[in-house]
């Protein structure tokens, strides 16, 4: 009865109030930059992750991916974190140095692109 009773006592605010306080309403500039960026952010996370999933799977250090691509091990750090845009050119060399040979762009309607 007294966790009732705290319970009642409690101002609640729902989370999409709280979201759409912080980043603006559904539709706005401001919310729709937001849920870019997020889209953005997600997207290099996901990047990161399949790089770091292929690493290690070939057992190799992130210095030793660095030297194959000719990039610094700060960057595979930061690329696989999912903390730094990089241009297409570098991906591209880090997953030819994962053995990756290929990808492609799904452009919906537009088709697909080779992008190496």
């Amino acid at each position: 009865m007294e966790q009732e009773t705290v319970k009642s006592k409690m101002n609640l605010t729902p989370a999409d109030d709280l979201v759409d306080e912080v980043w603006g309403k559904k539709g706005t500039p401001e919310r729709d930059a937001m849920e870019a960026r997020l889209e953005e952010d997600l997207q290099a996370y996901f990047i990161g992750e399949a790089i770091k999933e292929a690493r290690l799977k070939q057992n190799l250090t992130q210095e030793e991916l660095g030297r194959r691509a000719g990039i610094k091990r700060t960057q595979i750090c930061k690329l696989e974190r999912g903390k730094s845009p990089m241009p297409l050119s570098t991906l591209s060399r880090v997953f030819k140095a994962l053995g990756i040979a290929t990808a492609t762009l799904d452009l919906g309607i537009g088709g697909k692109i080779a992008l190496w």
